[in-house]
């Protein structure tokens, strides 16, 4: 191909560009380790590029031809090659002002417009495309200018400026990790609290079992939708993401807008907690919703869930219709979900039968997937942001990481039962949930075309975790009338998305369309792109399905769901 090297004079890393992520990838790399050379340089992977292209003796010869002539127009000052923008790791401008630091970062981009032209030239089939990409967009980013000493500039800057104490902390620092076997502290996790200055919006448990506690918010308006919002966060994540801090919690802007909220917060699974399956959190999204409907003196609730929990209320949705019981919900809302595996990207390559396998044996001798190798896999798919980044900021510049409540959320992690595992993963090796009856829940088989509650669907376009493609594939599976929106944000920062102040800029846009075809690429090219939070859309969307308007209740909870605790609860607070 032509590379945008050659097009335009930048060189984006391309094997770290094509790299997203899947379902089952996550579940079985946390589960099984693997070697920091096999993260590398997996073999198999390197050894299909090799005879590919050594078929391919011309594309070769091309491809080197054409890294020698550039690299020569590097040292003759005549090269074009410039980092991506969006690139912070070469903000610093001695990568454009030094003629130095700026022929060392062409010769490095160049080295990978290079690589990645040659894997095109491979012509690999999907499942061995995404796993070379991804060994050698690791190898890629590993060798970066920037996470050696000697050739960045900033460090340099600041050795000479601290007479080399900030080499002198950040060692001791290297050596404490290395020593506890875990990657560079991303937060200063000091900072924050949870029920301090976390998840503070007001509110009640009005329902605890063994697998969840059931939150009702308090309102904050005078009248609110008699229809009310059952949350179903993420059940590898704590909820309060979705409340994080006053000005950016979803769920204290449903409050302003007169919307009843009501959120699961799952329990953090114990060894003995291993049993806990689909069918467990199936029927725990149910009671939660029977609960929320009792209180708020409803027939039914609108549901609203995010990533694995979308998976699970898709599943309990099919049980519901499947026993002609879909009454008992009004609409639908997916976020940063994929109920849809088919070719998800890089981790979905790297999955297989006998990995898998592994992975779901090992979690269940210990009865739990353990968050913190969650964590990790997470991390190595933007080992970017979240791996090198703190590696140069801790080791070389010895700077305390920053004090940011996403990253503080994203470092609190939680178990993953051992039932739910190995059930995830074979929904997601099979991607039994896009097959009418290929999966049973609670005992029935589920066909979500039979789904037909109005769903509106949220992606982000820069999600590494959900590509957004596989959430669009939701619009033709499920069987009632859709909105899809896609923020083009990230899978957090799509959920994190507030309206900006009156007059105030903003940088966040999100695309809609009217029609919705199979190809999702056909609907980008017809979706139009709007300026600001999609929250505001959804709103005007979510009223029209909640019912009339009537007096806030004065109490939380009700004779039968008796408020218990203030909110966040006692569960998200178990380690």
């Amino acid at each position: 191909m032509a590379t945008g090297t050659e097009a335009n004079g930048r060189a984006p890393i391309g094997p770290r560009a094509a790299t997203r992520a899947a379902l089952e990838v996550m579940l079985t790399d946390a589960a099984v380790s693997q070697s920091p050379a096999r993260r590398f340089l997996d073999p198999v992977a390197t050894a299909q590029l090799a005879g590919s292209l050594a078929r391919r003796p011309d594309a070769v010869t091309r491809r080197v031809g054409w890294l020698g002539s550039e690299l020569a127009r590097v040292v003759a000052g005549d090269s074009e090659l410039a980092p991506a923008k969006g690139d912070r790791r070469f903000a610093d401008r001695a990568w454009k002002d030094s003629w130095m630091f700026r022929r060392l970062i062409q010769a490095y981009l160049a080295l990978g417009g290079t690589i990645e032209a040659l894997i095109d030239d491979a012509d690999l089939d999907w499942q061995a495309d995404r796993q070379v990409r991804f060994t050698l967009g690791n190898l890629l980013d590993a060798i970066a200018p920037t996470n050696f000493p000697l050739t960045n500039p900033a460090v340099l800057k600041e050795t000479i400026d601290r007479g080399g104490a900030n080499l002198v902390r950040g060692g001791r620092r290297l050596v404490r990790d290395v020593s506890k076997g875990r990657l560079p502290a991303m937060v200063d996790t000091s900072k924050f609290e949870v029920g301090g200055n976390l998840a503070l919006t007001t509110g009640s448990v009005v329902l605890r079992t063994d697998v969840f506690e059931l939150i009702q918010y308090a309102p904050q308006t005078a009248e609110v939708y008699e229809t009310p919002l059952l949350i179903v966060p993420p059940t590898i994540n704590k909820f309060y993401v979705l409340d994080l801090a006053p000005g950016r919690s979803l769920v204290e802007y449903l409050l302003g807008q007169g919307q009843q909220v009501f959120m699961i917060s799952w329990r953090n699974p114990e060894r003995e907690n291993g049993h806990f399956d689909f069918d467990t959190y199936a029927e725990a999204t149910i009671e939660a919703g029977r609960a929320a409907a009792d209180i708020a003196g409803h027939e039914s609730v609108n549901v609203m869930a995010a990533c694995s929990g979308g998976i699970i209320i898709a599943g309990a949705l099919g049980h519901l219709a499947a026993e002609g019981r879909l009454g008992s919900v009004s609409s639908l809302t997916l976020m940063v979900c994929a109920i849809d595996n088919a070719q998800a990207g890089t981790t979905a390559a790297l999955a297989t039968k006998e990995v898998a396998a592994t992975a779901v044996a090992q979690s269940a001798r210990k009865g739990y997937l353990d968050g913190e190798a969650l964590a990790t896999v997470f991390a190595w798919l933007r080992p970017n942001d979240l791996i090198w980044n703190y590696v140069v900021n801790n080791y070389m510049l010895g700077k305390e990481p920053p004090a940011f409540d996403i990253l503080y959320w994203n470092q609190d992690t939680v178990r993953l039962a051992a039932g739910l595992h190995r059930d995830f993963v074979m929904v997601a090796m099979q991607n039994a949930l896009t097959k009418p009856g290929a999966f049973r829940v609670l005992g029935t088989p589920v066909d979500l075309g039979q789904v037909t509650v109005d769903s509106y669907i949220v992606a982000g376009g820069a999600d590494h975790i959900v590509p957004w493609r596989n959430a669009y594939a939701s619009t033709q599976l499920l069987g009632g009338d859709t909105r899809f929106v896609l923020s083009a944000s990230g899978h957090i920062q799509a959920l994190i998305n507030p309206p900006a102040p009156d007059g105030a800029e903003t940088r966040s846009s999100y695309q809609v369309a009217d029609e919705y075809p199979a190809d999702p690429d056909e609907w980008s090219r017809h979706a139009v792109t709007r300026r600001g939070s999609w929250w505001p859309d959804y709103i005007e969307w979510l009223s029209t399905r909640s019912g009339a308007l009537k007096a806030a209740p004065k109490t939380l909870g009700n004779r039968r769901y008796k408020a218990q605790a203030k909110a966040p609860g006692t569960y998200v607070h178990a380690a």
